[in-house]
Protein backbone atom coordinates (compact mmCIF):
# COMPACT_ATOMS: atom_id res chain seq x y z
CA UNK A 1 0.00 0.00 0.00
CA UNK A 2 1.18 3.53 -0.74
CA UNK A 3 1.27 6.35 1.77
CA UNK A 4 -1.20 9.21 2.02
CA UNK A 5 1.23 11.63 0.31
CA UNK A 6 2.52 9.21 -2.32
CA UNK A 7 3.32 11.23 -5.46
CA UNK A 8 3.99 14.48 -3.57
CA UNK A 9 7.53 15.83 -3.77
CA UNK A 10 8.86 18.23 -1.14
CA UNK A 11 12.05 20.26 -1.44
CA UNK A 12 13.32 20.83 2.09
CA UNK A 13 15.80 23.68 2.60
CA UNK A 14 15.68 23.64 6.40
CA UNK A 15 18.12 22.77 9.16
CA UNK A 16 18.18 21.86 12.86
CA UNK A 17 14.85 20.43 14.16
CA UNK A 18 11.76 22.45 13.24
CA UNK A 19 11.78 21.95 9.46
CA UNK A 20 13.52 18.56 9.32
CA UNK A 21 11.10 17.00 11.83
CA UNK A 22 8.13 18.43 9.91
CA UNK A 23 9.37 17.07 6.59
CA UNK A 24 10.23 13.71 8.17
CA UNK A 25 6.58 13.49 9.25
CA UNK A 26 5.48 14.26 5.69
CA UNK A 27 8.01 11.74 4.40
CA UNK A 28 6.59 9.09 6.74
CA UNK A 29 3.22 9.80 5.09
CA UNK A 30 4.69 8.89 1.72
CA UNK A 31 6.09 12.15 0.33
CA UNK A 32 9.36 12.16 -1.61
CA UNK A 33 11.46 14.57 0.47
CA UNK A 34 14.58 16.07 -1.09
CA UNK A 35 16.87 17.51 1.56
CA UNK A 36 18.95 20.42 0.24
CA UNK A 37 22.19 20.81 2.22
CA UNK A 38 25.13 23.15 2.12
CA UNK A 39 28.57 21.61 1.56
CA UNK A 40 29.03 21.49 5.34
CA UNK A 41 25.62 19.86 5.88
CA UNK A 42 22.84 20.26 8.42
CA UNK A 43 24.33 21.30 11.78
CA UNK A 44 22.55 18.45 13.56
CA UNK A 45 24.83 16.02 11.71
CA UNK A 46 27.37 16.90 14.44
CA UNK A 47 24.95 16.89 17.41
CA UNK A 48 25.09 13.92 19.74
CA UNK A 49 26.62 10.44 19.76
CA UNK A 50 27.65 9.05 16.37
CA UNK A 51 29.28 6.02 14.81
CA UNK A 52 30.60 7.96 11.83
CA UNK A 53 31.14 11.58 10.84
CA UNK A 54 28.03 13.50 9.94
CA UNK A 55 25.59 10.88 11.21
CA UNK A 56 24.95 12.02 14.80
CA UNK A 57 21.92 11.07 16.86
CA UNK A 58 19.96 14.33 16.53
CA UNK A 59 20.28 14.23 12.74
CA UNK A 60 19.29 10.57 12.65
CA UNK A 61 16.13 11.29 14.65
CA UNK A 62 14.71 13.80 12.15
CA UNK A 63 15.84 12.81 8.66
CA UNK A 64 14.54 9.40 7.65
CA UNK A 65 12.57 8.99 4.41
CA UNK A 66 14.67 11.67 2.67
CA UNK A 67 17.28 12.02 -0.06
CA UNK A 68 20.20 14.41 0.37
CA UNK A 69 21.66 16.69 -2.29
CA UNK A 70 24.45 19.22 -1.77
CA UNK A 71 24.04 22.68 -3.29
CA UNK A 72 26.22 25.73 -2.68
CA UNK A 73 23.60 28.48 -2.84
CA UNK A 74 26.27 31.19 -2.65
CA UNK A 75 27.02 30.33 -6.28
CA UNK A 76 24.69 31.33 -9.10
CA UNK A 77 24.78 27.79 -10.48
CA UNK A 78 23.71 26.45 -7.10
CA UNK A 79 20.67 28.69 -7.00
CA UNK A 80 19.81 27.77 -10.59
CA UNK A 81 20.02 24.09 -9.66
CA UNK A 82 17.71 24.69 -6.70
CA UNK A 83 15.11 26.28 -8.99
CA UNK A 84 15.35 23.36 -11.39
CA UNK A 85 14.79 20.88 -8.57
CA UNK A 86 11.87 22.93 -7.25
CA UNK A 87 10.40 22.78 -10.74
CA UNK A 88 9.88 19.04 -10.18
CA UNK A 89 8.25 19.53 -6.77
CA UNK A 90 4.89 20.28 -5.16
CA UNK A 91 6.19 21.95 -2.00
CA UNK A 92 9.20 24.11 -1.14
CA UNK A 93 10.00 24.67 2.54
CA UNK A 94 12.76 26.87 3.95
CA UNK A 95 13.62 28.39 7.34
CA UNK A 96 15.63 31.42 6.28
CA UNK A 97 14.84 34.80 7.78
CA UNK A 98 13.17 37.17 5.30
CA UNK A 99 16.29 39.26 4.66
CA UNK A 100 18.38 36.14 4.01
CA UNK A 101 15.81 34.73 1.60
CA UNK A 102 15.72 38.09 -0.19
CA UNK A 103 19.51 38.18 -0.47
CA UNK A 104 19.48 34.78 -2.18
CA UNK A 105 16.51 35.65 -4.40
CA UNK A 106 14.30 33.06 -2.73
CA UNK A 107 11.29 35.20 -1.79
CA UNK A 108 7.90 33.92 -2.95
CA UNK A 109 7.72 36.58 -5.67
CA UNK A 110 10.44 34.70 -7.58
CA UNK A 111 8.32 31.53 -7.57
CA UNK A 112 4.71 32.70 -7.99
CA UNK A 113 4.68 33.18 -11.78
CA UNK A 114 7.22 30.49 -12.60
CA UNK A 115 5.59 27.79 -10.46
CA UNK A 116 1.92 28.78 -10.01
CA UNK A 117 0.98 25.45 -8.39
CA UNK A 118 3.84 25.43 -5.88
CA UNK A 119 3.11 25.40 -2.15
CA UNK A 120 5.83 27.71 -0.79
CA UNK A 121 6.25 27.53 2.98
CA UNK A 122 8.62 29.71 5.03
CA UNK A 123 9.10 29.08 8.74
CA UNK A 124 11.20 31.32 10.97
CA UNK A 125 11.11 33.21 14.25
CA UNK A 126 8.70 36.12 13.84
CA UNK A 127 6.11 37.30 11.32
CA UNK A 128 7.81 39.26 8.57
CA UNK A 129 5.62 42.34 8.91
CA UNK A 130 6.66 43.00 12.52
CA UNK A 131 9.69 44.83 13.94
CA UNK A 132 11.33 41.53 15.04
CA UNK A 133 11.09 39.95 11.59
CA UNK A 134 14.82 39.48 11.05
CA UNK A 135 15.85 38.53 14.58
CA UNK A 136 17.52 35.13 14.85
CA UNK A 137 15.33 32.65 16.68
CA UNK A 138 16.04 29.32 18.33
CA UNK A 139 13.96 27.26 20.71
CA UNK A 140 15.26 28.95 23.88
CA UNK A 141 14.64 32.40 22.41
CA UNK A 142 11.04 31.58 21.53
CA UNK A 143 10.35 29.87 24.87
CA UNK A 144 11.41 33.14 26.52
CA UNK A 145 9.54 35.41 24.11
CA UNK A 146 6.27 33.46 24.16
CA UNK A 147 5.82 33.19 27.94
CA UNK A 148 6.75 29.50 28.21
CA UNK A 149 9.84 30.21 30.33
CA UNK A 150 7.93 32.56 32.64
CA UNK A 151 5.24 29.93 33.27
CA UNK A 152 7.89 27.79 34.94
CA UNK A 153 8.08 30.30 37.82
CA UNK A 154 4.99 28.57 39.21
CA UNK A 155 7.21 25.75 40.47
CA UNK A 156 10.66 27.33 40.25
CA UNK A 157 12.44 30.30 41.74
CA UNK A 158 13.01 31.87 38.32
CA UNK A 159 12.03 31.52 34.65
CA UNK A 160 13.29 28.29 33.13
CA UNK A 161 13.17 26.56 29.77
CA UNK A 162 11.11 23.42 29.40
CA UNK A 163 13.75 20.71 28.84
CA UNK A 164 12.46 19.71 25.43
CA UNK A 165 12.57 21.74 22.22
CA UNK A 166 8.94 22.73 22.54
CA UNK A 167 9.00 25.77 20.25
CA UNK A 168 10.64 23.90 17.37
CA UNK A 169 8.40 20.87 17.59
CA UNK A 170 5.15 22.76 18.17
CA UNK A 171 5.90 25.00 15.20
CA UNK A 172 6.91 21.94 13.19
CA UNK A 173 3.44 20.47 13.71
CA UNK A 174 1.97 23.75 12.47
CA UNK A 175 4.17 23.46 9.37
CA UNK A 176 2.80 19.97 8.68
CA UNK A 177 -0.80 21.19 9.08
CA UNK A 178 -0.21 24.25 6.90
CA UNK A 179 1.41 22.31 4.07
CA UNK A 180 -1.35 19.69 4.08
CA UNK A 181 -4.00 22.43 4.00
CA UNK A 182 -2.19 24.16 1.13
CA UNK A 183 -2.04 20.91 -0.84
CA UNK A 184 -5.73 20.28 -0.24
CA UNK A 185 -6.68 23.74 -1.48
CA UNK A 186 -4.52 23.22 -4.57
CA UNK A 187 -6.20 19.89 -5.29
CA UNK A 188 -9.53 21.71 -5.18
CA UNK A 189 -8.38 24.12 -7.87
CA UNK A 190 -6.95 26.88 -5.71
CA UNK A 191 -3.42 26.74 -7.13
CA UNK A 192 -0.24 27.33 -5.19
CA UNK A 193 0.36 29.97 -2.53
CA UNK A 194 2.81 31.27 0.04
CA UNK A 195 2.56 30.11 3.65
CA UNK A 196 4.28 31.74 6.63
CA UNK A 197 4.68 29.74 9.85
CA UNK A 198 6.35 31.92 12.53
CA UNK A 199 7.59 30.33 15.75
CA UNK A 200 6.76 33.26 18.04
CA UNK A 201 3.17 33.70 16.96
CA UNK A 202 2.58 29.92 16.93
CA UNK A 203 3.83 29.59 20.52
CA UNK A 204 1.89 32.61 21.81
CA UNK A 205 -1.24 31.09 20.28
CA UNK A 206 -0.31 27.79 21.97
CA UNK A 207 0.13 29.43 25.40
CA UNK A 208 -2.96 31.62 25.20
CA UNK A 209 -5.43 28.78 24.59
CA UNK A 210 -5.94 28.55 28.34
CA UNK A 211 -3.99 31.50 29.72
CA UNK A 212 -5.73 34.37 27.92
CA UNK A 213 -8.54 33.62 30.38
CA UNK A 214 -10.17 36.85 31.62
CA UNK A 215 -8.35 38.92 29.00
CA UNK A 216 -10.31 37.03 26.36
CA UNK A 217 -12.97 39.64 26.90
CA UNK A 218 -12.52 43.31 26.09
CA UNK A 219 -12.31 45.00 28.47
CA UNK A 220 -10.94 42.11 30.57
CA UNK A 221 -13.36 40.59 33.05
CA UNK A 222 -10.71 38.79 35.05
CA UNK A 223 -7.00 38.06 35.31
CA UNK A 224 -4.90 36.19 32.77
CA UNK A 225 -3.90 32.61 33.51
CA UNK A 226 -5.88 29.43 34.11
CA UNK A 227 -5.81 29.04 37.90
CA UNK A 228 -5.77 25.24 37.99
CA UNK A 229 -2.55 25.17 36.00
CA UNK A 230 -0.87 28.10 37.77
CA UNK A 231 -0.80 26.19 41.00
CA UNK A 232 2.49 25.18 42.61
CA UNK A 233 0.81 22.06 44.03
CA UNK A 234 -0.11 20.78 40.55
CA UNK A 235 2.65 18.25 40.05
CA UNK A 236 3.33 14.53 40.29
CA UNK A 237 2.75 13.48 43.89
CA UNK A 238 5.16 11.52 46.05
CA UNK A 239 4.00 8.07 47.10
CA UNK A 240 5.80 5.99 49.69
CA UNK A 241 8.19 4.73 47.00
CA UNK A 242 7.99 6.95 43.91
CA UNK A 243 5.88 9.51 42.09
CA UNK A 244 2.43 9.37 40.58
CA UNK A 245 0.35 11.60 38.31
CA UNK A 246 -3.22 11.63 39.60
CA UNK A 247 -6.00 13.73 38.09
CA UNK A 248 -9.43 13.12 39.59
CA UNK A 249 -11.16 15.45 37.14
CA UNK A 250 -14.88 14.82 37.56
CA UNK A 251 -16.82 14.92 40.81
CA UNK A 252 -17.34 11.16 40.51
CA UNK A 253 -13.54 10.74 40.27
CA UNK A 254 -13.05 12.66 43.50
CA UNK A 255 -15.76 10.71 45.31
CA UNK A 256 -14.15 7.42 44.23
CA UNK A 257 -10.73 8.62 45.39
CA UNK A 258 -12.08 9.57 48.82
CA UNK A 259 -13.69 6.12 49.17
CA UNK A 260 -10.42 4.37 48.27
CA UNK A 261 -8.43 6.59 50.64
CA UNK A 262 -10.84 6.16 53.52
CA UNK A 263 -11.46 9.91 53.57
CA UNK A 264 -15.26 9.93 53.49
CA UNK A 265 -15.11 13.15 55.50
CA UNK A 266 -13.99 15.00 52.36
CA UNK A 267 -16.94 13.81 50.24
CA UNK A 268 -19.11 16.58 51.64
CA UNK A 269 -16.37 19.20 51.80
CA UNK A 270 -17.69 22.29 49.93
CA UNK A 271 -14.31 22.79 48.21
CA UNK A 272 -14.89 19.58 46.25
CA UNK A 273 -18.52 20.09 45.19
CA UNK A 274 -17.92 20.79 41.48
CA UNK A 275 -15.23 21.76 38.97
CA UNK A 276 -15.73 25.50 39.43
CA UNK A 277 -15.31 25.25 43.19
CA UNK A 278 -12.31 22.93 42.92
CA UNK A 279 -10.67 25.37 40.48
CA UNK A 280 -11.30 28.28 42.85
CA UNK A 281 -9.62 26.38 45.68
CA UNK A 282 -7.11 24.55 43.49
CA UNK A 283 -4.07 25.07 45.72
CA UNK A 284 -5.85 23.67 48.77
CA UNK A 285 -7.42 20.87 46.74
CA UNK A 286 -4.12 19.72 45.28
CA UNK A 287 -2.41 20.08 48.63
CA UNK A 288 -4.91 17.68 50.19
CA UNK A 289 -4.46 15.32 47.25
CA UNK A 290 -0.69 15.33 47.79
CA UNK A 291 -1.18 14.39 51.45
CA UNK A 292 -3.49 11.51 50.52
CA UNK A 293 -1.22 10.06 47.82
CA UNK A 294 1.77 10.14 50.20
CA UNK A 295 0.17 7.41 52.34
CA UNK A 296 0.53 4.43 49.97
CA UNK A 297 2.85 2.90 47.39
CA UNK A 298 2.84 3.68 43.69
CA UNK A 299 1.72 0.17 42.73
CA UNK A 300 -1.18 0.14 45.20
CA UNK A 301 -2.49 3.52 44.05
CA UNK A 302 -2.05 2.56 40.37
CA UNK A 303 -4.05 -0.63 40.91
CA UNK A 304 -6.87 0.86 42.98
CA UNK A 305 -7.32 4.07 41.01
CA UNK A 306 -7.22 2.22 37.68
CA UNK A 307 -9.94 -0.10 38.95
CA UNK A 308 -12.08 2.88 39.97
CA UNK A 309 -11.55 4.69 36.65
CA UNK A 310 -9.66 7.60 38.19
CA UNK A 311 -7.01 8.96 35.76
CA UNK A 312 -3.59 7.89 37.07
CA UNK A 313 -0.14 7.20 35.65
CA UNK A 314 3.22 6.31 37.10
CA UNK A 315 5.86 8.96 36.38
CA UNK A 316 8.11 7.47 33.73
CA UNK A 317 11.77 8.27 33.17
CA UNK A 318 13.29 8.48 29.69
CA UNK A 319 14.94 5.14 30.32
CA UNK A 320 11.72 3.45 31.45
CA UNK A 321 10.03 4.42 28.19
CA UNK A 322 12.41 2.12 26.30
CA UNK A 323 10.81 -0.85 28.09
CA UNK A 324 7.24 0.47 28.35
CA UNK A 325 4.61 -2.24 27.86
CA UNK A 326 2.22 -0.04 25.86
CA UNK A 327 4.93 1.18 23.48
CA UNK A 328 6.20 -2.35 22.84
CA UNK A 329 2.72 -3.83 22.39
CA UNK A 330 1.79 -1.13 19.86
CA UNK A 331 5.02 -1.52 17.89
CA UNK A 332 6.17 2.01 18.66
CA UNK A 333 9.87 1.23 19.03
CA UNK A 334 11.42 0.20 15.74
CA UNK A 335 14.78 -1.51 15.29
CA UNK A 336 16.21 -0.83 11.84
CA UNK A 337 19.48 -1.79 10.12
CA UNK A 338 21.21 1.16 8.47
CA UNK A 339 23.55 0.17 5.61
CA UNK A 340 26.50 2.04 7.17
CA UNK A 341 25.46 2.98 10.71
CA UNK A 342 24.41 -0.44 11.94
CA UNK A 343 21.46 -1.17 14.22
CA UNK A 344 19.30 1.84 15.03
CA UNK A 345 16.38 2.40 17.37
CA UNK A 346 13.73 4.84 16.21
CA UNK A 347 10.11 5.71 16.79
CA UNK A 348 7.34 4.38 14.60
CA UNK A 349 5.26 7.07 12.82
CA UNK A 350 2.73 7.70 15.61
CA UNK A 351 -0.29 8.46 13.38
CA UNK A 352 -1.95 5.49 11.73
CA UNK A 353 -3.99 5.42 8.52
CA UNK A 354 -6.13 2.34 7.80
CA UNK A 355 -5.74 2.46 4.00
CA UNK A 356 -2.55 4.45 3.39
CA UNK A 357 -0.15 3.63 6.23
CA UNK A 358 2.84 5.76 7.10
CA UNK A 359 6.08 3.82 6.68
CA UNK A 360 9.83 3.98 7.17
CA UNK A 361 11.03 3.37 3.62
CA UNK A 362 14.58 4.69 3.89
CA UNK A 363 16.93 5.60 6.72
CA UNK A 364 18.76 8.94 7.16
CA UNK A 365 21.08 9.62 4.21
CA UNK A 366 24.71 10.61 4.21
CA UNK A 367 25.49 14.18 3.18
CA UNK A 368 25.03 14.47 -0.58
CA UNK A 369 24.26 10.77 -0.95
CA UNK A 370 21.70 11.42 -3.71
CA UNK A 371 23.16 14.50 -5.38
CA UNK A 372 23.72 12.93 -8.76
CA UNK A 373 20.36 11.16 -9.03
CA UNK A 374 18.41 14.26 -7.94
CA UNK A 375 20.25 16.50 -10.41
CA UNK A 376 19.46 13.98 -13.15
CA UNK A 377 15.79 14.05 -12.19
CA UNK A 378 15.92 17.84 -12.47
CA UNK A 379 17.07 17.52 -16.08
CA UNK A 380 20.86 17.83 -15.88
CA UNK A 381 22.98 15.74 -18.24
CA UNK A 382 25.93 13.67 -17.05
CA UNK A 383 28.31 16.29 -18.44
CA UNK A 384 26.49 19.14 -16.68
CA UNK A 385 26.52 17.25 -13.41
CA UNK A 386 30.27 16.65 -13.72
CA UNK A 387 30.74 20.41 -14.27
CA UNK A 388 28.70 21.20 -11.13
CA UNK A 389 30.77 18.73 -9.12
CA UNK A 390 34.03 20.12 -10.48
CA UNK A 391 32.98 23.68 -9.57
CA UNK A 392 32.01 22.48 -6.07
CA UNK A 393 28.44 23.67 -6.62
CA UNK A 394 27.45 20.16 -5.57
CA UNK A 395 29.13 17.04 -4.24
CA UNK A 396 28.38 13.33 -4.17
CA UNK A 397 29.19 11.29 -1.09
Amino acid sequence: MTGTLDGIRIVDLTTVILGPWATQTLGDMGADVIKIETPSGDTTRQSGPRRSEGMASLYMATNRNKRSVILDLSQTEGREALFKIIGTADVFLHNMRPKVAKKLGLEYEHFADRFPDLIYCATYGFRKDGPMADKPAYDDIIQAASGIADLQTVTSDQPRYVPTIMADKTTGLNVVSAILAGLLKRERGGGGQAIEVPMFECLVDFVMVEHLYGAGFEPPIGHMGYDRLLNKMRKPYATTDGYLAVLPYTTANWQALFDIAGREDLKSDPRFVDLATRTKHSEEVYGLLADIIATRSTAVWQRDLDKAGVPVQTVMTKEMLLEDEQLHASGFWRIEEHPTEGTLRMTDPPIRFSKTPSTIRSLPPHLGEHSTEILKEAGYSDEEIEALLAAKVSNQS
